[in-house]
This record gives C-alpha cells, sequence and structure tokens, in this order.
C-alpha cells in the first residue's frame, strides 16, 4: 500500500512538471472551471490532514487549509507531494475521523492503513479529471496507468492475455 501511494504520487510529479506555460492554471471548461491546480491542491490537502493528524489520532478532511499557492504553483505543489512521500510510511494505528454530513458533526473509528488508501484511491481518481484538463489542452502522451486504479489496470493485463 505504501509502496503504490509512493508510487503514484512520483508518477504525479512527473506528469505535474512536465505541464508546459499557464495549463496548471489555467481553467478547464470540461471540468466545470477547475483547474490541474485546483485539484493537486485537494489531493495534497487530504494528504496533509492525514498526516497532521496521525499523532493525535484524530483526522478531519473537512478542516483543509485550502492553500493557494498549491493550486498556483506546479513547483511548490510537486514540493507538498516529496514531503508527502518522505513522510507516509508510519506503523498502523487507530484514528478517529471527524466529518460534518448535512450540518451534524460525525465521528467514525478508522485506521492510518486504511487512511492512507483512502487517499491513494481519492488521487487516483482526481488524476482521472487531471488527465481530462491535460489531455484538453496538450499533446502530453500520460502513462498508461496514470488516473487508473491498480486493480483495473491488474485486470485488463488480464484481458489481455
Amino acid at each position: 500500500m505504501f509502496k503504490s501511494s509512493i508510487q503514484t504520487i512520483e508518477q504525479f510529479k512527473e506528469v505535474l512538471l512536465q505541464l508546459p506555460g499557464d495549463c496548471y492554471t489555467r481553467p478547464c471548461l470540461n471540468l466545470s472551471g477547475a483547474t490541474i491546480g485546483q485539484h493537486s491542491r485537494h489531493i495534497i490537502e487530504l494528504y496533509q490532514c492525514l498526516l497532521e493528524g496521525y499523532t493525535p489520532a484524530v483526522v478531519c478532511y473537512d478542516n483543509r487549509k485550502r492553500d493557494k499557492r498549491i493550486e498556483q504553483d506546479v513547483h511548490f505543489a510537486v514540493d507538498r507531494l516529496q514531503r508527502i512521500q518522505n513522510a507516509l510510511e508510519q506503523p498502523k494505528r487507530k484514528l478517529l475521523i471527524y466529518l460534518e454530513l448535512n450540518g451534524t458533526e460525525e465521528k467514525i473509528t478508522s485506521n492510518y492503513f486504511r487512511e492512507v488508501l483512502y487517499n491513494l484511491e481519492h488521487t487516483i481518481h482526481h488524476q482521472a479529471l487531471i488527465k481530462v484538463a491535460i489531455n484538453e489542452f496538450t499533446d502530453i502522451q500520460l502513462p498508461e496507468s496514470f488516473g487508473v486504479a491498480p486493480s483495473t489496470m491488474q485486470y485488463r493485463s488480464e484481458c489481455a492475455q
């Protein structure tokens, strides 16, 4: 799980660093005007919430900083991704996840490994959206696995045999 997460983040960094000019901050019509930078910030900040909540064992994904610098500066975003990679591998421990649903605060018991897996799946989902913008703005050849779940890649491999 850690290996897959770190590899997915590494691939993400490599793709972001290939983006030309203002591509990172350009609104994408096919994503309701969202930018690659906004999706990147969202990915990064969920990981940051998890890592910051590890020691107190309390995570609230709703209370993100929404740091505009992450969504506007691709090199700053890549630096944040590197920091996540460096800090991600931690021992399993119980976590309390706080969230608000329909105006009511809820608490869910989870664990660090489950939340790392959640963040991996969340990252892949947003990479699939980011792929839409990259394909709209550029002719960059993305890796086949970018924005695709590992289970889907395995299924495709099995079908090809």
